[in-house]
């Protein structure tokens, strides 16, 4: 009998071994070509295997085509204009994706899809997510070789004479996927996911029953699909789940997390995609509900997704030398080249962020007390010889003592739905500016440390004069919000004014532009997309939630255990319930404001009631909490 297949690499893409293998795996089925579009959507479409066969270099040679109205390509493919290609990506691998409900009947086994990442190509260039990541990829590898022909000390003081003894640059990154999963229907009582979450009930605690078999089953398919998970493990969300009599979890609100290893930029990218896919699929084949959603439930821990990045040269005598570590890790924190790729993304993070935190969802995890990261900080360690361990920075330094190999940096806001291919893209932009300045300024590492450790004010080559951005404090205890902001500059408050920053700082969007890694197309169009998101969101989604929980504060106590104070509370509570809500002959509320200035186009005026109405929905809920706890 024939093992299922979970993978296919480019060595076996000819025509004559996909058909060997496909006719050998005959419930291979059917056949999809996975696109990726601007608002991080994949494309998944059945197309019968006995197709691709008829003429599989055809298949792989030329575009399959669909509308530009089923994908996210604002203002690129318009009604006029709105053929979209899909072009298969011979470089990178191919999986299977299993149905476990549909059994083929010839064989007993499962029925798979061919999913192969494609390309989406209109007007014979590529638009989509995998399509940028793949330009920036190259731009960044072809331009720090030439940076090491032009300025040679950055290339002698890592231990290499010359760019002609590098073979290859190798540009390494890895995600990895933090999750909620609860039995269905299950509400999540917050005063005790809050308390469990204070004391670290959860975290790195053994895992037992449904949710056990579903985190081994899904680190066993990812080993058989060749994506090398490294960990699975409980999370600091969630609260005790419980056993039935006969054994069965009939309770469960746990927070995990998945990671696994390393790989090229665009293939860790799309390894992200699949190991999404196929833990959903597992969970859900248990009966159990799974959310990667930044924030799922509020005021306790959300799912973050950070992604690490790093770049390393292959010499041609087989020597591995990583460009970011300096030659002594005891006498220096990084190389000349490390300093500049932390120092561009830290500088140029305004307009890095709208391609990281593009949804309402994302901008309810970004909050101080919950080690995500608000502040566009660093830290490097209080000394070289003490990896820093600080976990309330924008950008972590990775490093291991033993193993410079492992110098890395860790970009701690995206969440398991931020863009990663966009994400991946723009850090590479940014890193490359912040490269090519310290490389052309002639300073040394320890001269560029200084730079990095420079305070509000001080006047420096390439960072900004009135912002600081090294602190080895935690930035949340050790500073209030007024001296954060002073320091480290206001965090955008929603999707509104994250894209507002795309005009604001667009001097920075050079850095995004250059190789034409990013066009002006592109940055308009995904800035169209996230607005559009945002309010048809707010509008509906948003309101009618609050709404719904608005309506369930009803007044609950009664005349023989009334008291004042009951009184008191209740009316504080309703006066807020009406304003939000409730319109009269002669007042609208403030959601029938919001849902106006939204029709109006008055984006600003909705940013600003938004941010009105959130406050005052964590009032409400926080005032009906205390209101219930003191009624019998």
């Amino acid at each position: 009998m024939v093992k299922p297949l979970y993978y296919i690499e480019k060595e076996n893409f000819s025509r004559e071994s996909l058909e060997k293998i496909l006719k050998e795996n005959v419930n291979v089925r059917f056949v999809s070509l996975m696109g990726v579009d601007l608002g991080g959507n994949t494309t998944d479409e059945k197309i019968p295997v006995e197709l691709f066969l008829e003429d599989t270099d055809k298949f792989l040679k030329s575009a399959i085509q669909t509308d530009g109205s089923s994908v996210e390509l604002h203002g690129i493919a318009t009604l006029n204009n709105a053929k979209v290609d899909l072009m298969p990506d011979k470089n990178a691998k191919w999986y299977i994706d299993y149905n476990y409900d549909l059994i083929d009947e010839d064989n007993g086994l499962p029925v798979g899809t061919l999913k192969i990442p494609a390309f989406l190509i209109h007007d014979n260039k590529k638009v989509c997510s995998r399509g940028i990541l793949q330009k920036a990829d190259k731009f960044f590898k072809d331009s720090l070789m030439e940076l090491y022909k032009k300025y040679p000390h950055i290339l002698k003081e890592i231990g290499v004479n010359s760019y002609e003894e590098i073979d290859e640059i190798l540009l390494t990154t890895a995600t990895e996927l933090e999750f909620w999963v609860n039995t269905p229907d299950d509400k999540a009582d917050l005063e005790k996911l809050h308390i469990s979450q204070s004391l670290k009930e959860q975290y790195w605690k053994r895992t037992h029953g449904l949710i056990r078999t579903c985190l081994e089953e899904s680190l066993l398919l990812l080993q058989k699909m060749g994506i090398e998970p490294e960990m699975g493990h409980k999370e600091v969300g969630g609260i005790h789940s419980r056993i039935s009599s006969e054994g069965k979890t009939n309770y469960a609100m746990e927070q995990l997390e998945v990671s696994w290893k390393f790989s090229t930029p665009l293939q860790a990218c799309d390894n992200e995609v699949i190991v999404r896919e196929e833990i959903g699929d597992i969970f859900e084949r248990h009966g159990l509900e799974i959310s990667f959603k930044a924030k799922p439930v509020k005021n306790v821990a959300g799912n973050g997704a950070h992604a690490h990045v790093g770049v390393s040269l292959k010499l041609k005598d087989g020597r591995i030398v990583n460009a970011f570590a300096p030659t002594d890790l005891e006498d220096d924190f990084l190389s000349i080249t490390g300093y500049g790729a932390l120092m561009g993304m830290l500088k140029h993070y305004e307009i890095l962020n709208p391609f990281i935190t593009s949804s309402n969802d994302g901008f309810n995890r970004l909050v101080p007390g919950f080690e995500a990261p608000v502040c566009v900080v660093t830290s490097l360690g209080h000394n070289y010889k003490t990896p820093s361990r600080n976990r309330s920075i924008l950008v972590g330094l990775i490093r291991d003592m033993k193993n410079p190999k492992a110098l890395r940096f860790e970009l701690r806001s995206p969440n398991p739905l931020s863009n990663k291919y966009l994400v991946v893209a723009g850090a590479l932009q940014t890193m490359l500016d912040g490269i090519t300045e310290a490389a052309k300024s002639g300073l040394t590492s320890k001269d560029l440390e200084k730079e990095l450790s420079k305070d509000c004010g001080e006047e420096k080559f390439y960072l900004e004069k009135d912002r600081k951005y090294r602190d080895e404090n935690n930035v949340f205890d050790h500073y209030n919000e007024e001296e954060r902001e002073k320091m480290f500059g206001k965090h955008p408050a929603n999707v509104y004014e994250n894209m507002k920053n795309l005009d604001i700082h667009a001097d920075k969007l050079e850095a995004l532009k250059k190789g034409n890694v990013f066009s002006d197309d592109i940055i308009n169009s995904f800035r169209i997309g996230a607005i559009d998101k945002w309010k048809k969101k707010l509008s509906t989604r948003i309101i009618d939630r609050n709404s719904n929980q608005l309506r369930s504060f009803k007044k609950i106590h009664v005349n023989e255990d009334r008291d004042a104070l009951d009184d008191l509370n209740w009316d504080k509570i309703n006066h807020i319930k009406h304003y939000l809500m409730k319109n009269t002959a002669s007042t609208e509320c403030l959601f029938t404001k919001i849902k106006n200035a939204i029709k109006e186009g008055d984006y600003e005026k909705t940013s600003e009631m938004m941010m009105e109405m959130e406050d005052l929905m964590d009032e409400v809920r926080e005032m009906y909490r205390e209101y219930v706890k003191n009624i019998f």
